[in-house]
Order: C-alpha cells, then structure tokens, then sequence
C-alpha cells in the first residue's frame, strides 16, 4: 500500500476518544488516509472509554438466552421510546438515530464486535431497571453487557486499527495540536486551525498544560468532531442545567476528566452546525469521592444493587422508584428537590460484599485483566478488593457495629442539625418487620425478592433479603452519596451519516459528528433517558457511520 500524503488527508478527526478511534479505523480500512487532531497527550489516547466498565446495551443475545432471559427489538423499543420522552421538533434525527441504533443492537452489533475480537462476561447486568410502569422508563429485562476486559477492552480493536494504518502510512495521531476554528470557506468546512501545545508528560487523565509552542492549519474534504461532551465544566453543566431536575447542585463530583469541556461544541456551532437538546444530560446519583483522584473532584460511581436503603440528606427514606439502580434521573430530581445535594445509602456487609460494584476499568482489575483466578473471588464470601479499599479509606464511608454509633458518624458528615436520626432508625425498624414476611407493602423488599429470580442477580448481584439489624449481617455501613457528572444527551444535530446539520436542517458540507459531541447521533439518540450501556455503543455506532460516510465523500 503507498504511503499517504498525511499533510493532506482525506479526513480530520478532530478527539482520540473511542467515536474518533472507530472513525479513523473505518477511514483507514476504506483506504482513505486519515489525520487525528487531539490536544491531549498520548497518554489519554481512547479518551473517557478507557475508564468505562464496558458495558454495552445489546438485544436478543446468546448471553442473555444462557441466563433464562428472553428480550426482542419490540420490547427493547418499548422500553427506550418509553424512557426517552421524545417530545421535540429537534427530536426528528433523534428518533431516527435511535431507530437506526436499536436495529443494530439486535442485529449486527454482537458479531461486528466479535469480529474484532471483543468478547463479554457471561452474566448479563440488569441496569437501570425503571420507573414503575411496563411503559415507562427502564430496562424489563437484563441487557447490560460487561465487555471482558472492561472500557480498555473495548478500545483497543480500534486503537490496533488506527497503529497499524499509522505504519502503514495511512493515518497519524498528532496529540498535542488544539482545534480553534474550523475552516469554513465558501459555506464548506474545509480544514482546521489551532495551537500546537508545549508537550506533556501527564499520565491518562491528569491536567496537561495550555502553553502554546505554535500554530497549525489541516485541510481536508472531511472533517469529524469526536471531542466529547461537557461532564469535566461544571460551568458549562449548570449553565445547561434543565429546570425540571431543580437547582444545580452547589457542589458535585467529576465522573470525566478536566480536559471534558465542551469547547469543540462551540467551535462547531459558528462553523454552522445546529446545537440541539443541551438541556439533556445524565449524571449519577451515587458518587464517592475518590480516595486516589486523578482529576480535579473526581468521583467513582457505585453500582448497586436493590437492597440498600437509601435516605436523603435530612433522613427521609426515598420513595418508589427511587431504589439503587432503578431510575437515575427520577432519583436526582427527588434529591435536589429536598434543598441539598448529598444522600445516604445505609446498608450491611452482606450487602456490601454481594452488591457493591464500582464503575470504572480500574475498579474491576479481574474484568480489566481478564484475571479468572481473580474473578473467580467475586462468589466467594468478602467484598470485592476495590470496594473494601474505600470502605477503609473513602472519605463518604463510614462503618460502625451499631445503629446508634453509625447515626453518630453520619451526623458527623452531614451540615449541622440536619439528619433527623430518630426518622432513619424507625424506617429501619419498619423495613426489617418486612422480612418476616413473604409478602408485605414494601415495594423495595418485594423489589429484590423479584431480582432474585433472574439467574444473574441471585448469583452475583443481590443479596438475600436479610435484616438491616441482624447482628450476623454485619457490621453496618453507611455511605454519603454525591452528584456526579457525566454524559451530555444533546449535542451537534447529524443525519444518519453523521453529516452536521446546520440551522435549516441541511448538511454543511464537509462536517461529521460523532460520540458524545452528536448526543451519541442526532444531537440525542437517548432523548431524555438512558437504558444504560448505550454511550459506549453510541460512540461505536455514529463513529462508524461517520467514518464510512467520509470515505465515501472523500472517494
């Protein structure tokens, strides 16, 4: 194969993250050549996936058909049009995006991934379980995939792509060079221009520097914009932030780095691209602050399961749906309404160690490293090494033997009067007189009698129900829960080859859009909710059409 002209691609891509890794992969193996524009070192190259636990939303698999599971891209469409809300002109491209991706999680997804050498752990996940009613949000059945190898594992098909078309002369990856505009001329974006900055040598993740060393211009007949989304600006959150979650959070965790701020976005929009939905975005509710933090307030998610009892900041239990793992942005909203910004989960060493996993590759060394000596000790008794490091040294848990000296360490952790003590110890009370029974009025107890009859659940995921005060449960656990921030819904509106759309809904000529930047595709596949496992997925799906429609355009 003769080597490429790289000081004049066929296309830029503009973000070494995961949407602009598959992107340059799909480019390279069309026999276009290809550049990669990123302003962060080597080091980061894969971008916010790396830290992912992998998972992946896919439909009607042999996975799920192992664990009893039956699913269909019917009720796979149910559950995400009754999740989404669609409500929206801007919501046409969206719909359709979603359409588009839906029939590819229950068709080709699975063996594309597995062509490139991605496998998955055999127990599926039932994440982000619902509202409360069949046509409402949530999943009705598990279908969350844990990529073998987590957020890394998924990755580096694409990175050895994008390698191997780098020796073959085919691509580059030119880290270090900012994008500041994009060249517009004629109403066709023909290039980029920026700032090449001084190098760095900060690890995956830490703040690099803005020193300029020089200037750069790259012209192209395509270019894509794969830089991310806005998780890592708070600013930029709360100026977004949708009145009916309530009032942004006064404090608040970072899920993604620093460099996760948005400014491509803008960038994008005066070159001509439509920005649609920015009010749409997805941040968690059960974030501890890292006790090893890589960037400025960084957080790690907790993914629980069903038993823990989860109490607001005042002491107040939360009500249906708000249990762990069922409807994260109906949660949020309740937790803000109540004036603060920080809940509580209160739970036992039995649950801890069935149901605390933590998101995030280097939370999961067994998953990460395809470890199966390691693997192998999540059934058995004790809690994963990860979650028993910050049981120890996170600074949001607190471990007592009894009810009365963990309520006392809790108020130590709350603002002054706050946590009404004597509220939290009759709820226990009445939760555990639940257990006795088989039957009863507690929708969460009932809640995880129902997990349980999923394979999957009963065998590494939820706890026998159990009470909170059974001494042989303990000891008692009680953790502060903050907001973290991370994926932006919206974006740069696109068609379904990823061209941008400008404010009278044609393509600007010469512009692509995938990941994050494009809601995931459409400027919001996901509408107002997420199923789950569907950001990594949006990356893969609109960074493919991405790339093909540019090799086309470029051919």
């Amino acid at each position: 194969m003769p080597r490429a002209d790289l000081d004049h691609p066929d296309a830029i891509v503009v973000g070494a993250g995961l949407a602009g890794l598959v992107a340059a992969s799909e480019l390279a193996e069309e026999g276009r050549s290809v550049v990669i524009v990123e302003q962060e070192p080597e080091a980061s190259l894969g971008g916010q996936a790396w830290w992912s636990f992998g998972g992946l939303f896919m439909v009607d698999t042999p996975e799920q058909r192992a664990m009893g599971v039956h699913d269909s891209l019917e009720l796979a469409r149910e559950d995400w049009y009754g999740s989404a809300g669609f409500d929206r002109d801007e919501d046409l491209w969206a719909r359709r995006w979603a359409d588009a991706y839906l029939e590819w999680a229950a068709g080709g997804k699975r063996s594309w991934l597995r062509e490139r050498g991605v496998g998955f752990f055999p127990v599926v996940g039932w994440a982000e379980r619902g509202g409360g009613l069949a046509s409402g949000h949530g999943n009705s059945v598990p279908r969350f995939h844990i990529t073998w190898g987590t957020g890394p594992g998924v990755i580096e098909p694409f990175i050895t792509r994008v390698r191997w078309a780098v020796h073959q002369g085919m691509a580059a990856a030119r880290h270090r060079h900012r994008v500041d505009e994009l060249i517009v001329e004629d109403g066709r974006v023909v290039g980029v221009r920026g700032a090449v900055l001084a190098p760095s040598d900060a690890g995956r993740g830490e703040a690099s520097n803005r020193t300029e060393t020089g200037e750069f211009e790259l012209r192209a007949p395509a270019v894509i914009v794969t830089s991310g989304g806005i998780g890592g600006n708070h600013d930029l959150v709360r100026a977004n932030w949708p009145e009916r979650l309530g009032t942004p959070p006064e404090s608040m965790l970072s899920g993604v780095p620093a460099h996760v701020d948005g400014r491509m976005l803008g960038i994008t929009e005066t070159a001509g691209g439509r920005l649609v939905n920015g009010d749409r975005m997805w941040h968690y509710t059960e974030g501890i602050r890292n006790h090893s933090p890589v960037w400025p307030a960084h957080g790690i998610r907790i993914l629980p399961g069903p038993s823990s009892m989860w109490f607001d900041a005042t002491g107040a239990r939360m009500p249906a749906p708000c249990f762990p793992g069922f409807d994260t942005l109906g949660t949020l909203e309740h937790i803000l309404a109540t004036g603060y910004d920080h809940s509580w989960f209160v739970l036992t060493q039995r649950i801890i160690e069935k149901e605390f996993a933590l998101s995030g590759s280097e939370q999961n060394p067994d998953l990460t490293g395809k470890d199966l000596k390691l693997l192998a000790q999540r059934v058995r008794s004790g809690a994963p090494g990860p979650v028993e490091a910050f049981k120890e040294r996170g600074a949001d848990f607190v471990v007592a033997d009894t009810l009365d000296e963990l309520l006392e360490r809790m108020q130590g952790l709350s603002p002054g009067g706050i946590l009404d003590t004597d509220r939290i110890t009759r709820e226990i009370i009445a939760r555990d007189r639940q257990i006795d029974h088989p039957f009863g009025k507690d929708l969460q107890v009932q809640a995880i009698r129902g997990a349980r009859h999923y394979r999957g659940d009963k065998l590494i995921r939820v706890a026998p129900p159990h009470k909170i005060l059974d001494p042989k449960a303990g000891p008692l656990i009680a953790v502060k829960l903050h907001v973290l921030t991370r994926k932006s819904l919206g974006g740069i509106q696109t068609d379904l080859d990823s061209r941008v759309l400008g404010a009278d809904g044609a393509p600007v000529p010469g512009l692509y859009a995938a990941g994050e930047a494009a809601g995931f595709g459409g400027g919001g596949m996901h509408g107002y909710r997420a199923l789950e496992g569907t950001f990594l997925g949006g990356c893969l799906f609109s960074g493919r059409a991405a790339g093909l429609a540019a090799a086309r355009e470029a051919g």
